[in-house]
Order: structure tokens, then C-alpha cells, then sequence
């Protein structure tokens, strides 16, 4: 993938070259025009719920982390743009897997609704362990929502002969190290890259975070390009990734 086949509306170019086949943009995907079309798009994007307001109750130090939320009231329009941006840059056989909390689940499901994407399936991630509470239940799960263009023309590859839609998949927690925030674990990330590509299929991750969908492309020999806008977790995703900062 050659730069020319990038296009900024604006600002100075912050691109991490990892090799010719895998990239990262560091800028908001809304400036970034790729002139090259995707086989599938892998999006976890912020929660919008005031995250970095809430860091006591996800027993993290403020300093723990760098991370750019999403006001509420921005969020619907950003989730609008995600969709859109995804939308135009997947082939027309392309498949989109979103990750969502149950906060903002009606939101990007509505989000979802207004445009030509078709929801396949709504997959379920049951993790470990949530946040203790004492007067609901406690939150252990995430919602992956597979997106694709056309009904009829899709790469789906079944992870296992009988592929059920809830994924039990234990968290990762790095006590002491410094993180970008909810960092997926591999696993995860990668039985949504097995089921939708094929070896040497160009994925596309517009809100990259610490650098996952990356790490897992590499592994699997898929192309990647990722952007990010906070270029502050540009350590954060060379250590993950076994670069050099």
C-alpha cells in the first residue's frame, strides 16, 4: 500500500510504517480518504459515557491510561460518521465487525438503521469478570455486531462446525502497565479477522486504540491499516506491536 493511496483533507501526514503491507495513521479517520478499498473493517470504537469521569470505578489511576472520549451528546453523529466512513471504503463483498457496550447499544443499533449496511448477526462476548456492584447485576459481556454490504456476497469463514453467537473469551488485565484503555484480547479480535477474510485481505481498523487489530493482522498474515487520533498511545502501540519507542 503506497502513500499516494492515502489522502489527508488536512494537517501534517503522522504515519508508523511498519512495513509496505501494514500502517498507521495517526489523525481522525474523518480526514483520512483511502484510495484503496477493504476487505473487512474491525471497529471498537470509544464508549461514550464519560469514561475518563469514571476511572474510580474502573479501579484506574488517571494516569494509567490516555484516552479520548466521546461526549454523549456527540455520539450518535460520531457513530453516524464511523458507520458512513466504513461504508465507503469496504469492497462491495466487505464485512464490518463493531463492538459496542450495552450503554450505547440503541444508539449505534438506530445508527445501523439508517444506513446500507445489513446486520447479520449480533454475537455476544462473555468475558470473566465485571465491575463489582451491589444493587444491579454486574456487566461481564460486550456486543460484536457483524455488518455486511450485500446479503448475498460475503466472506464467512466458520470458526468451528457448530459457530454459536455467544463467545466466552477471558479479559487480559496488565496490572502495572500502562494501557490505552479497553484493550480486546487477541483472541477475540482474531476470530472476528478468521471468520471474515482470507489470508492476504486488507483490513482496516479507523480507531485503532493500542494497536490489537494490528498485532493480529500481522499474525495472520493480513494487510492492515490503522488509524488512530490519539497519537499520545503511539508508545503504547510500539511496545505492543515489539518496536522500538
Amino acid at each position: 500500500m503506497r502513500r499516494r493511496l492515502i489522502k489527508f483533507k488536512r494537517g501534517k501526514e503522522n504515519i508508523l510504517n511498519l512495513d509496505s503491507h501494514h500502517k498507521i495513521i495517526f489523525d481522525d479517520f474523518r480526514n483520512v480518504n483511502l484510495k484503496v478499498k477493504a476487505d473487512m473493517i474491525f471497529a471498537d470504537p470509544p464508549f461514550g459515557i464519560d469514561f475518563m469521569s469514571n476511572l474510580g470505578t474502573y479501579h484506574r489511576k488517571p494516569d494509567a491510561l490516555s484516552y479520548i472520549e466521546i461526549p454523549r451528546v456527540d455520539y450518535p453523529n460520531f457513530i453516524h460518521s464511523l458507520l458512513k466512513w466504513s461504508h465507503n471504503v469496504l469492497k462491495d463483498n466487505g464485512s464490518m465487525w463493531l463492538v459496542s457496550g450495552w450503554n450505547n447499544l440503541g444508539v449505534i443499533l438506530s445508527a445501523i438503521d439508517q444506513t446500507n449496511f445489513l446486520l447479520l448477526n449480533h454475537c455476544i462476548w462473555k468475558y470473566q469478570f465485571g465491575v463489582y456492584t451491589k444493587r444491579r447485576f454486574t456487566t461481564s459481556h460486550y456486543h460484536l455486531l457483524l455488518l455486511v454490504k450485500n446479503e448475498k456476497r460475503y466472506i464467512f469463514n466458520k470458526p468451528e462446525h457448530y459457530a454459536e453467537d455467544v463467545w466466552d473469551i477471558k479479559r487480559t488485565y496488565q496490572h502495572g502497565v500502562k494501557t490505552a484503555g479497553n484493550e480486546l484480547p487477541d483472541e477475540l479480535v482474531e476470530r472476528c479477522v478468521y471468520t471474515s477474510t482470507n489470508k492476504g485481505d486488507f483490513v482496516i481498523d479507523p480507531v485503532i486504540g493500542s494497536g490489537t487489530t494490528m498485532r493480529v493482522c500481522c499474525k495472520m498474515g493480513r494487510r492492515c491499516i490503522g488509524i488512530e487520533k490519539n497519537s499520545k498511545i503511539s508508545s503504547r502501540i510500539k511496545t505492543k506491536l515489539g518496536l522500538k519507542n
